[in-house]
């Protein structure tokens, strides 16, 4: 009879060591559970490829899956009608404008959904990454309002991406592509997206071993950084740059 993987307990000190990722038993990458959203432990499990995904109720687990799914900001496949939606709308795009409606925004249940995993817990948690620079939001605006966007964790040259939402069609779409086409712009090696879902995989996401994910975080968190959006800070005054690639407009 096959044994249950084992699940490693965190200790209660946020510096408190991970197990090793790629010691991971678990058919779907749940590495741990436990411990808590403090920013520093936080900021190591990112730095090891390991995320917090959890319910309401539930202890917090740890999650570090195998394959990963990325994105390589120099080969996201935009079709032709967001092409053209992207050339002819009028919205205007943003970075940490207002992190905490686009976090609210993606906390809010969505349709055929009860509840939301993005906690009042992991909101305070991702806006204090937030205020020490480390998270960040894209937003999407039409007029005063905020119709769309997503938010993040930046490490070097590898960006996070947690969640995103729209209330107008295609908002969440052009938000990505946007940020995307700024990390080309910056040098970033990837985007880690987490979770697979057709969408993503439509958008020319791709999946590689957890071994060679970690081997960029690694790597991506060498050397000095070539521009500076890649320094913890805010992103705000980068806005311009969202739209370096050509498609849209600000």
């Amino acid at each position: 009879m096959a044994r249950d993987p084992y699940i490693h307990k965190l200790d209660d000190a946020p510096d408190a060591p991970f197990p090793d990722p790629e010691l991971c038993e678990h058919p779907e990458g749940l590495l741990a559970w436990g411990g808590d959203l403090d920013p520093q432990r936080l900021l190591r499990a990112y730095a090891m490829g390991i995320f917090p995904w959890y319910e309401p109720g539930s202890p917090i687990l740890w999650w570090s899956p195998d394959p990963r799914l990325i994105f390589r900001p120099s080969q996201v496949h935009v079709s032709r009608s967001l092409r053209k939606t992207m050339r002819q709308m009028d919205w205007e795009l943003t970075l940490d404008q207002d992190f905490m409606a686009v976090v609210q925004g993606c906390a809010a249940p969505r349709a055929n959904e009860r509840g939301t995993w993005i906690t009042s817990s992991m909101q305070e948690a991702y806006a204090t990454l937030h205020d020490l620079g480390h998270a960040h939001s894209v937003e999407v605006w039409s007029g005063t309002e905020l119709v769309g966007g997503l938010y993040g964790v930046s490490l070097g040259h590898v960006f996070f991406a947690e969640s995103k939402f729209h209330r107008k069609t295609n908002a969440s779409k052009v938000a990505l592509v946007s940020l995307m086409g700024m990390l080309k712009v910056c040098g970033f090696a990837l985007m880690d997206c987490q979770v697979a879902n057709p969408h993503l995989l439509r958008l020319g996401a791709q999946f590689i071993p957890r071994v060679e994910f970690r081997h960029a975080i690694i790597q991506g968190l060498k050397g000095a950084a070539p521009h500076p959006s890649m320094q913890p800070g805010s992103w705000q005054s980068y806005s311009s740059l969202l739209c370096d690639h050509g498609l849209c407009k600000t």
